[in-house]
């Protein structure tokens, strides 16, 4: 169907309007990130990229950005491993109480964090795992897991069967399935699910504040909140802190860019 002129024009101007919309705000934190941090430094000029290493230093962000950074390691590594396997479960096998067990993994997709974080918190200290990294990272498994359960369920059962017969009668294990077959097919759905896991997992504030009641492993979201409270009027910092706490998940976005994209609106390759 051929699309007019004035349609593509008019689309165009829709999307530049939205755009603009979008990006406005970003735009000014970036600005006011590498503006003057005070009255004496707008005398020394209106570029200051300072800003980010004193924020670095002051806010303490090396210790919280290392913190996230490990949090999200071992959430994302063990979340797409357990979703791998819990959806080729799901998506190709047929057993006693699938249907109960892939609903009691969607709990953790309709429960909300704020609903089981105090009894959590309580179970996890009998334990004596509070004020540790697993306190603040295996809360966070079990919630990702479920919705890549879900998702890898989804991919699986939109595969060609006739792919998985045609390994089977090679004599392929259905580990060699998975893994030689299934998993590389499906590299966008994957893609898709760690750089959504990734930016639940490093956008988390309410699960390390709670299971790290003494600060000690404070991720980056949560760093910034408690910077905010110390420079209420140092808007420059602020501005040059959240960027840098933005900042991994917009280049791991970038990175993963194309394969994201695909899989949001296409799905893995079946065939």
């Amino acid at each position: 169907m051929r699309v007019s002129a004035t349609e593509r024009t008019l689309n165009y101007v829709i999307l530049i309007g939205f755009s603009l919309v979008v990006l406005t705000p970003v735009l000014s934190i970036l600005v006011t990130a590498f503006g003057p941090a005070s009255a004496s430094a707008a005398r020394q000029g209106a570029f200051h990229p300072g800003n980010f290493a004193e924020a670095w230093v002051e806010g303490r962000f090396g210790q919280y950005m290392g913190t996230s950074v490990l949090v999200a390691v071992i959430v994302v590594s063990l979340s797409v491993v357990l979703s791998i396997l819990a959806g080729y479960a799901f998506g190709t096998m047929r057993f006693r109480g699938e249907q109960f067990l892939f609903y009691l993994f969607l709990l953790g997709i309709m429960v909300p964090s704020e609903a089981i974080i105090v009894p959590l918190f309580f179970d996890l200290r009998t334990f004596g795992l509070t004020d540790t990294v697993w306190a603040v990272a295996l809360p966070q498994v079990a919630q990702s897991v479920a919705f890549g359960t879900y998702w890898m369920r989804a991919y699986f059962k939109g595969v060609n069967p006739s792919i998985m017969d045609a390994a089977r009668v090679d004599g392929a294990s259905k580990g060699r399935i998975l893994f030689s077959i299934l998993v590389p097919m499906g590299r966008p759905a994957i893609t898709t699910m760690v750089v959504l896991m990734f930016m639940w997992t490093w956008n988390e504030f309410l699960i390390p504040l709670v299971m790290s009641p003494s600060g000690e492993f404070r991720t980056a979201p949560l760093g910034l909140a408690f910077f905010q409270g110390q420079y209420t009027q140092g808007t420059a910092l602020l501005a040059a802190a959240a960027v840098m706490v933005a900042l991994p998940v917009v280049l791991l976005y970038f990175l993963m860019q194309r394969h994201f994209i695909k899989g949001m609106l296409e799905g893995a390759v079946k065939e």
